[in-house]
């Protein structure tokens, strides 16, 4: 059993893609025993970082003694998560209603886009198709043309992966006073929108424009968006307190302006253009030299291949490197039951006796599972 907040946790992973594997990992990392239960077993990935501080059995989930193998793991954990279409793990013989029968106190994690019930429940999709139905996708990209897709951190793992973890974890802290399991349905089209709350207030209040780059958090204000430096590189800028700001123009030379005009969007084309000219005087690093130790909220664009090297980064040790392969550290941190040791992950099915083992069967039981199958 892992160290940290979370040692205590077993968590069964149905192995998948996509934002159940990072909560299972995010878990993991903080000391919950994560048990993955694969289709096959294979090679490992040193790379696939979201198998780290797991283990894995591989399980034939189509043969009689699969499944009961995989519900007899589900009666000792506290966890089951699984990122499957509705219906998936019924068909398997593993849905809520039967695991629940061999253990009451389980919290079953369910994570897809659509959620469990609704006319597009049964449809497929990705991550952009979850953020344009919150009205997230509208507001990103240029002004000119469509939305600009983001990176999937804004659906799958921020709507998806985070309010899966929100949800597994609250129903645990409720199940000390119930003493009883429950389903969590964490969709996707759910968790944009509950983190776009201050958006729709701006939109009712007169704050928000829905055209894209007309607003203070859209890249349309010309303190709260990137330049491009000389080098073709860039620079995030976002002071939006006023004395940020000048000290912002202070440093840079740039046009300073009161808090009437700066608010006024009619100047903001006008100041972008200006500021744009000022900034491709000076490569990137140049300008991060410039603002080091400033308040005027300027900071470099690293690539991923640059951030392990960047002071802050370093001096905290958000990154490190296990068998060469770069990757993030366990976050968050905690003062009295820190994460231990991170453990690169194993191939699938590596630890397919043991777990069983851990489970009640013994080895003729294990070598009949493997002569019908059942292990994969």
């Amino acid at each position: 059993m892992g160290t940290g907040p979370l040692s205590q946790l077993q968590i069964i992973e149905m192995a998948g893609i996509g934002p159940c594997p990072l909560a299972g990992r995010l878990m993991a990392d903080l000391g919950a025993e994560v048990i993955v239960i694969d289709r096959a077993s294979g090679k490992a990935n040193p790379a696939d970082i979201n198998r780290r501080n797991k283990r894995s059995v591989a399980l034939n989930l189509k043969s009689e003694a699969g499944r009961d193998a995989a519900l007899r793991l589900i009666e000792g954990a506290d966890v089951v998560i699984e990122g499957f279409r509705p219906g998936v793990m019924e068909k398997l013989g593993l849905g809520p209603d039967t695991c629940h029968e061999r253990n009451p106190r389980l919290v079953y994690g369910r994570i897809t886009g659509w959620g469990q019930n609704g006319p597009m429940a049964h449809l497929a999709g990705h991550d952009l198709n979850y953020l344009s139905l919150s009205g997230a996708l509208a507001a990103m990209g240029p002004r000119d043309g469509a939305p600009m897709p983001p990176l999937n951190l804004v659906a799958d793992y921020g709507g998806g992966t985070m309010f899966l973890i929100f949800g597994v974890l609250a129903a645990l802290l409720e199940r000390q006073h119930s003493g009883k399991g429950q389903v969590v349905d964490a969709a996707i089209v759910d968790g944009v929108p509950a983190m776009m709350g201050i958006f729709f207030n701006m939109l009712q209040t007169g704050l928000w424009d829905t055209r894209r780059e007309h607003n203070m958090l859209d890249g349309g204000a010309p303190y709260y968006r990137c330049y491009e430096t000389a080098d073709g590189k860039a620079i995030s800028v976002g002071p939006i307190e006023p004395q940020f700001f000048a000290e912002l123009c202070e440093k840079a030379g740039l046009e300073h302006v009161g808090p009437q005009e700066r608010a006024d969007k009619e100047n903001w084309p006008h100041l972008c253009a200006a500021y744009e000219k000022v900034f491709r005087t000076r490569t990137r690093d140049e300008w991060a030299e410039i603002f080091a130790d400033s308040n005027a909220c300027v900071a470099p664009v690293l690539t991923m291949d640059e951030v392990e090297d960047h002071p802050h980064n370093a001096a905290r040790g958000v990154f490190f490197r296990q068998d060469g392969i770069l990757q993030p550290a366990p976050a968050p941190r905690f003062a009295r039951t820190p994460a231990g040791q991170t453990h690169a992950p194993s191939a699938p099915g590596a630890e397919s006796e043991a777990v069983l083992k851990a489970a009640g069967y013994s080895d003729i039981e294990i070598a009949t599972m493997r002569a019908s199958g059942a292990l994969t």
